[in-house]
């Protein structure tokens, strides 16, 4: 699949005025095809892990450059099996940014490990680098605000790539470098996305290296979807061996190897496993999405150059940044509220947007104000400022590539319509 960050030529959007839709926050981008190879799939009669799980690893291999794909059945499924596959164990510490999904810290937690929250940075909501170093000088080996002693041996590095816009992975690796750490990417919102160091410099897809594993989602509001699944994406052949085996009970031989007619039917459980493999029906609709991704992608380019220009003058909004060194996978689009200039907070800003007929949500409130982290580690909102002063004012407006114009226009007019409401 070839990405291409020039602006997309077809003509623009047709901006009208409609009559209001109900627009849900997200709806899937299934074709005829899809539906066409899910039935083949019944018909051939073979359901879970098979041929056309192992075609879908081959296509989204090929899609973001990598040498090695495992397809699972989720996110977090990937992260797991990464961390584990890595060597993860309960003396180490994993950086990990506040500002994500409860699956980036969890899975550090499945092994014992300590996860160390870092703020992030305030135009783009990455985990920010320098306040990493900062909170691994001041940590390790010391006792946290619970009481817990924190690790001294820092074991790795999870970046998440927000809403589809790469982080710059070069200050991560060089963080790790310092650490002696390996990189594992959470890049369920980044497919299909790529960077850029400098206008002088190629594009790098996520994916293609610049880390020791990225995961991808294959979740229902995904950029691209298999209803729930992931995948595994690596370089390194081994490490890739491992996870495949790790994600089905250890053994040597999965279903399709031990009942197809050349199968064989012995096998060895080689390590305690899982069961994270992702079903042949599932791979059926994600070989199909991974040929469509760069259309879907541009599609939900130009819904958000729309929202871009309709909101610009907007002083009540502040709008997702964007970098001329990013090829963006859009599959959020943040806005932040300047609630200075508003009469009412941001959740009576979604109630209204929702009464309107515009579904909406927030990404994320920070790992740290939930209470597991509160409790557990004795995180308090001042600890993370920046983060805990940004998910107030998040709001994520409907964007996805099976959007009408009609639906683009509404939720175009009705966030106008509520900031002017509300404006001070």
């Amino acid at each position: 699949m070839q990405l291409t960050p020039e602006r997309d030529a077809r003509p623009p959007l047709r901006v009208h005025r409609v009559e209001a839709p109900e627009v849900p926050f997200y709806r899937p981008d299934i074709g005829q095809e899809e539906i066409d190879e899910v039935v083949a799939t019944l018909r051939a009669g073979w359901l879970t892990t098979g041929p056309r799980a192992r075609r879908f690893e081959e296509c989204f291999r090929a899609a973001v450059g990598a040498r090695h794909a495992v397809a699972l059945n989720s996110c977090t499924g990937a992260l797991h099996l990464a961390v584990e596959a890595l060597g993860l164990d309960a003396g180490a510490v994993v950086v990990v940014p506040t500002m994500t999904f409860a699956a980036t810290a969890e899975v550090v937690r499945y092994r014992g490990a300590y996860p160390l929250l870092t703020d992030c940075d305030e135009r783009t909501l990455h985990l920010d680098v320098a306040d990493a170093e900062r909170r691994l000088e001041r940590w390790p080996g010391a006792t946290d605000l619970a009481g817990n002693v924190v690790p001294e041996r820092v074991a790795g590095v999870i970046p998440v790539h927000v809403a589809g816009s790469m982080m710059d992975l070069d200050g991560v690796s060089r963080l790790a470098e310092r650490h002696r750490a390996w990189v594992v990417e959470d890049a369920a919102h980044a497919f299909p996305a790529a960077w850029r160091r400098t206008e002088r410099n190629g594009w790098r897809r996520c994916g293609e290296g610049g880390s020791r594993v990225a995961c991808f989602s294959f979740y229902a509001n995904k950029t691209i979807t298999t209803g729930e699944g992931g995948m595994a994406v690596t370089d390194d052949g081994e490490l890739a061996e491992r996870i495949r085996r790790l994600s089905l009970h250890g053994l040597t031989l999965g279903a399709a190897d031990r009942y197809s007619q050349s199968g064989r039917p012995d096998y060895e459980i080689t390590a305690p496993g899982y069961k994270y493999n992702l079903t042949d029906i599932a791979a059926s609709l994600g070989i199909h999405q991974v040929a469509r991704a760069e259309s879907m992608r541009v599609r939900r380019q130009r819904i958000a150059e729309r929202y871009l220009a309709a909101w610009h003058d907007l002083d009540e909004l502040e709008l997702p940044p964007v970098d001329p060194n990013r090829i963006h996978a859009w599959h959020l689009f943040p806005v932040r509220l300047h609630l200075e200039r508003l009469d009412a907070d941001r959740d009576q800003i979604l109630v209204d947007l929702k009464e309107r007929g515009v579904g909406c949500s927030v990404h994320w409130k920070p790992l740290h104000l939930h209470a597991y982290y509160r409790e557990r580690y004795g995180w308090r909102p001042e600890d993370f400022p920046v983060a805990t002063r940004v998910w107030r004012r998040l709001v994520s407006v409907p964007l996805f590539s099976a959007m009408s114009d009609a639906e683009v226009e509404h939720v175009a007019e009705t966030v106008r319509e509520v900031c002017r409401r509300h404006a001070r």
